[in-house]
């Protein structure tokens, strides 16, 4: 294998074959390629894309640049989920333990905030103790015993991935759908997946503003997934406000505890979550219909079952055993609490949801540098959904901030971020297609 010559076969427009893209990506892994041709190739795939084969190759080839998880002794279908990333979007903490008590294993790995959108991870961090990176004979018993495990990508799972996105990270090839595609996918199919969800995010607040684009990156990692073997489907879901009516680290942890205790029912995250709950459990066939699957999310809910796999996952990796009865001894508040009063009476009729992830990072609830320490307290609560009268005056969210000052910016950027008309406005479905 001649790495150069894969390149100019790509960069004049060519097909490579599976051979070739396996080869290229040992290579990688293996750290026989120089940062510049990794960046060349990168660029020469931005240029002139792929072939969904092509892909499927890369795919494959990058998630057997590690180890790949067996879950050979767990009599439970093996599924999990994936989001693109938005603001106040924390399906993940919720789906994954109503997914466990409905009978499916979740091994999610998941990822830290990127850009302006917040980071399972980071929220779980919330949590004093919890392991973000438990070995893996620790990993594969919690899944086995709580039935879902939410952690971190190790360097063993797709390595080549990591290192082929810190050199797209820096050399303006992010944002190919190919390579998109490849990245997540090779972490899914190194997990051991047997079916996947993705949400695929449209909107102000993500990464993909423009629906078509969306559709088809969507397309195009329901057709890899599925054609590497993993049964999968895609929803495209509304990001032009934030999903949950928190945006933070811990104040979001604190959504989600009140989610599995059934006091976030009839509101936008609640639609998407029991959404994807029935998705997983159809396409796993533990639910015959998307009807049977939401019915079985709902009585996980109701009955406490799902909120108790949430509470032994989180003891098992190190979390307090009593967090869900006693969040408040745990999840640290900020010392300044600020309501944002509406500027006018009116309907909140449109919001910038990239803004308020920004003003997240602002309050320090975010990074700015990889190196970067987050303050897990910070944040926005009680933010009012689009659709909602409101009087001038009247809150229309708490500012979770470390000092005054923090608390004032914050409470300023936020009125700023909404805008109030006199007409109520006609809003976005939150699921928006499947694919």
């Amino acid at each position: 294998m001649i790495p150069q010559e894969i390149i100019r076969r790509k960069r004049d427009g060519g097909e490579l074959d599976a051979a070739d893209i396996r080869s290229f990506i040992d290579a990688l892994a293996a750290g026989r390629l120089s940062e510049g041709q990794i960046g060349a190739f990168a660029m020469a795939v931005w240029f002139k894309g792929m072939s969904r084969e092509e892909i499927v190759a890369l795919t494959l080839a990058m998630a057997d640049s590690g180890n790949r998880l067996q879950w050979a002794d767990i009599d439970r279908p093996i599924a999990d989920k994936h989001s693109t990333g938005g603001v106040g979007d924390n399906v993940s903490l919720m789906l994954a333990p109503i997914a466990a008590a409905c009978g499916l294993a979740v091994p999610m790995i998941s990822g830290r905030g990127l850009g302006h959108t917040g980071g399972t991870l980071d929220k779980l961090e919330s949590i004093p103790g919890y392991m973000i990176t438990p070995d893996a004979d620790l990993f594969h018993q919690v899944v086995k015993q709580a039935g879902c495990a939410i952690i971190g990508q190790t360097g063993a799972l797709a390595p080549a991935d990591g290192r082929l996105y810190a050199v797209r990270d820096v050399t303006a090839t992010v944002d190919s759908i190919p390579l998109i595609t490849a990245s997540i996918l090779s972490k899914k199919l190194a997990a051991g997946l047997q079916t996947l969800v993705l949400d695929v995010k449209v909107g102000n607040g993500a990464f993909m503003a423009d629906r078509d684009q969306a559709e088809i990156l969507a397309r195009s990692l329901v057709e890899v997934a599925n054609g590497a073997g993993v049964k999968t489907s895609a929803m495209i879901t509304d990001m032009n406000e934030p999903l949950a009516d928190s945006a933070g680290n811990a104040v979001e942890m604190r959504n989600c505890l009140d989610f599995l205790a059934g006091r976030k029912g009839n509101t936008r995250l609640d639609t998407v979550v029991l959404a994807f709950a029935a998705e997983m459990l159809e396409k796993s066939g533990i639910a015959a219909s998307l009807e049977e699957g939401e019915a079985m999310a709902r009585r996980a809910l109701s009955s406490g079952k799902a909120v108790e796999a949430f509470a032994r996952m989180v003891s098992m990796l190190g979390g307090p055993a009593d967090l869900v009865e006693n969040p408040d001894k745990y999840l640290a508040r900020a010392p300044v609490e600020k309501p944002v009063p509406a500027a006018r009476s009116g309907w909140l009729a449109a919001c910038d949801a990239r803004g308020i992830g920004v003003s997240v990072i602002d309050l320090g609830g975010g990074r700015r540098h990889p190196a970067d320490r987050i303050d897990h307290r910070v944040g926005f609560s009680e933010l009012l959904p689009l659709g909602t009268r409101v009087n001038a005056g009247e809150p229309i969210a708490l500012v979770h901030a470390a000092d005054e000052a923090a608390a004032e910016r914050a409470a300023t950027a936020i009125a700023e971020h909404y805008r109030i008309t006199e007409d109520e406005p006609v809003l976005n479905p939150v699921i928006a297609g499947l694919v």
